[in-house]
């Protein structure tokens, strides 16, 4: 199976402050439904209730460590390993990792790639993407798109390999 990283972040690898996106940006959230419909998606707990609820159309795999923990239409994981055997066992070809930050450092060591939506800004953050090492990952496509009336920002749909 592959396990995939996709993510928007800003060129200073800001992706949220106080649990929350740090812009709107539209055609990135139908790239990131296009992308990910009906795969699983792994994320964690704080990940999980910034959304509200489960998106739909995908198995939503929530890590916790909360024992109590409960989510309508939500597989509980209790560590990543624990989450990627229930994503196995859905056969599907891919899973994506939708984060938060902790959750994607700790999946880029087994990730094969990385979907990152590149926002052209520096912006104020508390959570972050990890550095990609262009030693281990290859950049195999990007399509940029300017700034409009719907996207503050320039942004690059981006495509990474592991080398």
């Amino acid at each position: 199976m592959i396990i995939s990283l996709i993510v928007a972040a800003s060129e200073n690898n800001a992706i949220g402050k106080d649990n929350k996106l740090l812009w709107h940006l539209p055609n990135d959230m139908k790239f990131f439904k296009n992308t990910t419909w009906a795969m699983p998606v792994i994320m964690g707990r704080k990940t999980f209730d910034s959304l509200k609820k489960a998106l739909p159309g995908r198995i939503n795999i929530v890590i916790t460590h909360q024992k109590d923990w409960k989510a309508e239409d939500a597989v509980i994981a209790k560590d990543l390993n624990d989450a990627m055997k229930k994503a196995e066992a859905t056969h599907c070809k891919e899973t994506f990792v939708i984060g938060g930050g902790e959750i994607f450092k700790q999946y880029l060591k087994v990730a094969d790639k990385i979907y990152i939506t590149r926002v052209h800004a520096d912006l104020e953050g508390d959570t972050f993407f990890p550095i990609i090492d262009e030693k281990k990952w290859k950049l195999v496509s990007s399509d940029d798109f300017k700034k409009d009336e719907k996207h503050k920002y320039d942004y690059s749909f981006q495509l990474w390999e592991k080398k």
